[in-house]
């Protein structure tokens, strides 16, 4: 059975932010993923994920203002100079709370603009280049229209073709189950065509992304694939609760 990362982007919201580290471990997870930690000190931050005794699993590099709408940098060309300071501030956090993986956001621009898939490939590669200098590891995440509408990397064939393209093997893909499903379907034959790119998981149902064994999806055919795929990361649970996060956490413990 998979590992699970609680993310604390989504679950706990009960609680702040920083509490929520503790919730985690005390409702069983070993380990944690979280879209920001910039809102806090990185030492504050590292300091809940230690008292709390949990693992880092992943986070997000700066998006820009996601307030007013941004979704990361990476494909935006005139904006080259905020993805470097960006991916400074990324990697600074990184080091101090210890995480294994980054996940490099592209950006809201269009999929077939050439200008920005240029700015996406050379910032790619900047990312790939600071990142393994100081050991951590590197995923990109096609994300759905439907959720995000305008959103650069939007297609996991081409997320992979990228991948190759740099042949980097400390870049990888970060496989998202309920996105994939909305985008392509066929998350079986996906998972075991792509398991060599595969750096990270997630999970939630489709369509309402709510907790898993709650969709369309077999989740539970799911997970015995990643095992028979051999992936031992973490499966990151970033998925809405549909009430409260203690009350569905069910799913987890039937399996």
């Amino acid at each position: 059975m998979p590992r699970f990362a609680a993310n604390l982007s989504m679950m706990f919201n009960e609680r702040p932010f920083l509490e929520r580290f503790q919730a985690a471990a005390t409702a069983g997870f070993t380990a944690v993923e979280y879209l920001f930690p910039y809102d806090y000190p990185a030492e504050t931050v590292a300091e809940a994920l230690r008292s709390a005794g949990l693992t880092q699993a992943l986070f997000n590099m700066p998006p820009g203002s996601w307030t007013d709408g941004d979704r990361g940098l990476a494909s935006l060309p005139d904006r080259r100079e905020e993805f470097k300071s960006a991916l400074a501030t990324a990697i600074a956090y990184g080091k101090v709370i210890e995480t294994p993986l980054l996940h490099m956001m592209a950006g809201i621009a269009p999929a077939d603009d050439a200008a920005a898939l240029a700015c996406y490939r050379d910032n790619l590669k900047r990312a790939a280049d600071a990142t393994a200098q100081v050991g951590i590891g590197l995923v990109i995440e096609p994300i759905n229209k439907r959720d995000m509408p305008g959103y650069f990397l939007n297609d996991f064939d081409r997320a992979i073709e990228l991948i190759s393209e740099l042949g980097r093997p400390d870049v990888k893909l970060q496989f998202d189950v309920y996105h994939r499903q909305i985008l392509h379907g066929d998350v079986i034959t996906a998972l075991r065509t792509m398991a060599p790119q595969i750096g990270h998981i997630q999970i939630a149902a489709v369509p309402t992304r709510h907790e898993p064994l709650t969709g369309e999806l077999d989740d539970r055919r799911i997970f015995q694939e990643i095992d028979a795929i051999g992936y031992r990361g973490y499966v990151g649970c970033e998925y809405r609760p549909a009430a409260g996060t203690e009350d569905g956490l069910g799913w987890m413990h039937a399996l």
